[in-house]
């Protein structure tokens, strides 16, 4: 039992409860070390789940802390520390005063137009910043949108509610957790990534312009889970720009959507009161990824809090340098994929770029991939390019954070104008959903990495 005034890791001393939920308590409490305030969340789990699920999930929980930690944002609440104390699991966080958007829309309904798009700018920088460096929100939603003073916003537990279930698991098996700001295609029983937190942003948002999320209201969980799955949202009742964005964001193709760096750039343009630009191309699809079957797949329930979809990964780590030969690691199967390594020697300097390949997920019938660009030249670089050829049967239904051509069986993916610029050793991601037919996502492609 966790008490006012405990010191927890013989270093945070807890001051005051200031929130709870599914996922635990929050604590204010000072850092004895540093001197300073900041937050402690002390992981929970319902009991309904049973004592060996729940210290599982909080266990995972600490994992996905552990790898967000790196994220510094300023409209992305940092990580500080992942710490245990007699066997219970804490995350230390920046202590922010604030309100969440779910507690505010409590009061006020629904937001102006302008007020929107300023979180939206905010939030949307912050998890650009966090797809680049490949890490997946998976629970954008009102509660974990959070308001401070001086109109500043941000996103908070990055990861942290997928893995210690924010909607509970029960001990009978199944899911729960709100459906009304999940994408089409994580409702239909896909895994959550870059794409998936562009659409819930957009519910997000609409939520707070609308009064109501985009697929309405239920009290009956399964029909608004289904609703989200295989209709489409309820058109916007405000016009203008802000709609028209919203509008891009909750297509529900994935393919469709923009990259969460071109939200940023939406947003942005309608707070300063300039034209939209135009929807930049994106591949014509003739398959939606909307209902990935899976054996053995749990079934998702509502209540409130965000959604826990457990997916196996696939890794496939291809480590290269310019215009050479790729030096391929072993294919590794894991539930959380461990970084790629190389054995291969450092590329010789101002050779150009390398590109790390990664399969980070799978399922019968498509996977998904993140690709790492590093710049290996000396000086800086402002672009390039990333080659390869596709294996028989299979094509890309979506790419982020760049742009790409097929020319036969060759892949050409060049950078967005966002991420064209790498500082010398500095590196960016790109990533894309393909789908196989009756294939697999095993095979080893042949990349080349050239630069502008």
């Amino acid at each position: 039992m966790t008490d006012e005034g405990q010191l927890i890791a013989g270093r945070y001393r807890l001051a005051a409860r200031v929130g709870q939920g599914a996922m635990g308590v929050v604590w204010r409490a000072r850092d004895e070390r540093l001197d300073r305030v900041v937050a402690v969340k002390q992981l929970g789990y319902d009991p309904a789940i049973g004592q060996a699920a729940g210290e599982q999930a909080a266990q995972r929980a600490l994992r996905e802390a552990r790898l967000t930690a790196r994220l510094r944002h300023p409209h992305a609440v940092t990580v500080h520390d992942v710490v245990e104390d007699g066997g219970e699991p804490y995350l230390v966080m920046e202590y922010l005063p604030s309100r969440s958007l779910a507690d505010v829309l409590l009061d006020r309904d629904r937001l102006p137009a302008d007020e929107v798009a300023r979180i939206g700018v905010q939030v949307s920088s912050a998890l650009a910043a966090a797809h680049a460096e490949g890490i997946v929100h998976r629970d954008v939603t009102p509660a974990n949108v959070l308001l401070a003073d001086g109109d500043v916003a941000k996103i908070a537990d990055f990861g942290i509610s997928r893995a210690t279930g924010e909607g509970t698991v029960t001990g009978g098996g199944f899911i729960a957790g709100t459906p009304a700001y999940l994408s089409p295609e994580v409702a239909g029983g896909g895994e959550a990534g870059f794409p998936a937190d562009v659409f819930s942003l957009g519910a997000t948002l609409y939520r707070a312009l609308e009064g109501r999320p985009p697929f309405g209201n239920d009290d009956n969980p399964i029909v608004l889970l289904l609703r989200v799955a295989r209709e489409e949202p309820t058109p916007p009742r405000h016009s203008g720009p802000l709609a028209e964005v919203l509008g891009r964001l909750l297509r529900r193709d994935p393919a469709q959507r923009p990259a969460m760096a071109e939200v940023q750039e939406l947003f942005q343009a309608v707070t300063d009161g300039r034209p939209l630009p135009p929807p930049r191309p994106r591949p014509r699809t003739e398959t939606r990824l909307l209902r990935v079957r899976r054996p053995r797949r749990r079934v998702v329930l509502a209540a409130a809090g965000g959604a826990v979809l457990l997916a196996a990964g696939v890794l496939i780590g291809t480590a290269l340098v310019p215009d050479a030969t790729p030096i391929a690691a072993p294919a590794t199967t894991s539930a959380t994929p461990p970084p790629t390594t190389t054995t291969s020697s450092s590329p010789p300097p101002d050779l150009g770029c390398a590109a790390n390949y990664q399969v980070t997920n799978s399922w019968p019938g498509g996977y998904q991939v993140e690709v790492t660009v590093r710049n290996d030249r000396t000086g800086g670089l402002s672009g390039w390019s990333v080659r390869w050829s596709l294996p028989g049967g299979h094509h890309i239904t979506g790419l982020w954070n760049g742009n790409f051509t097929v020319e036969g069986t060759t892949v050409t993916v060049d950078n967005a104008a966002w991420n064209a610029k790498l500082d010398a050793g500095g590196a960016t991601t790109f990533g894309f959903i393909a789908l196989t037919g009756s294939g697999n996502a095993t095979s080893r492609p042949e990349l080349t990495c050239r630069t502008v």
